[in-house]
């Protein structure tokens, strides 16, 4: 069938509001807990630091705003998601967060290492959020329009470079809140850039699709679960940051 007699999405205002949300609690969240990977003392303590940085900015600002958002769309078919491949979007756009921030958090900060942490972490969140769009079954096939897509991996490429640049340049409240209100809407780009470059082609009528994890609530779940954690994270982190401060006067 072509192209022109694509399913159309239309998107959940709520839960697409409810995505760039928790895309900008995740960014200041992991802003925050990033400061502490220059400054780590052994090797034990930079990758805790890391790897709680990676966990707030892949998991919260990227893949939890992902998921959510994809759940925002719309269709006139049943859609689900594949849990096994759904999981390992997740941990591609955790890890990715991690090497990042470790290349670019280590040592003396540069542009060189800058822009590999940013290619290497960008190129991780596409593949996020493609292995995200494999996710989903239904009576339909998914048809990518190429331009679109490498505009979408443009997008996320430059936003993770920014945030990276961002996590060890700017400290303050003020600056690091801005910055994850800007955050936010890069990875909401990134992510509706790839959304329109699906079309989405029906299958033909009475086709069999295996059954994959769905729910109504589902988006607001997991916003309200990832928001919980990344509130206790981000608490956790401002009370050793004072008790630190605290030590040193």
């Amino acid at each position: 069938m072509p192209i022109d007699h694509a399913i159309q999405c239309i998107h959940d205002p709520v839960l697409a509001i409810l995505s760039y949300v928790v895309s900008v609690l995740g960014s200041f969240t992991a802003l925050q807990l990033a400061i502490a990977i220059p400054t780590a003392v052994g090797t034990g303590q930079r990758w805790r630091a890391i790897t709680a940085a990676g966990i707030a900015m892949g998991g919260g600002a990227i893949w939890a705003m992902h998921f959510i958002a994809m759940l925002a769309c719309r269709m006139n078919v049943e859609v689900t998601y594949d849990l096994p491949i759904t999981i390992g979007s997740a941990a591609v756009a955790v890890v990715s967060c991690m090497a990042g921030l470790g290349i670019a958090g280590t040592g003396i900060f540069n542009w060189g290492k800058l822009i590999i942490a940013g290619v290497l972490m960008g190129l991780g969140v596409t593949g996020m959020h493609y292995a995200g769009m494999a996710a989903m079954l239904m009576p339909a096939d998914t048809v990518y329009n190429s331009n679109l897509v490498i505009a979408s991996a443009a997008i996320a490429i430059v936003a993770s470079i920014v945030a990276l640049w961002l996590a060890f340049n700017l400290r303050g409240w003020g600056q690091m809140l801005g910055s994850a209100l800007v955050m936010g809407v890069a990875v909401c780009g990134m992510h509706y850039t790839g959304m329109l470059a699906a079309s989405f082609v029906p299958q033909e009528a009475g086709a069999t699709v295996a059954r994959g994890v769905s729910g109504g609530y589902l988006g607001i779940g997991i916003f309200v679960v990832t928001t919980a954690l990344l509130a206790a994270v981000l608490t956790l982190s401002l009370v050793r940051q004072r008790q630190r401060a605290t030590v040193r006067i």
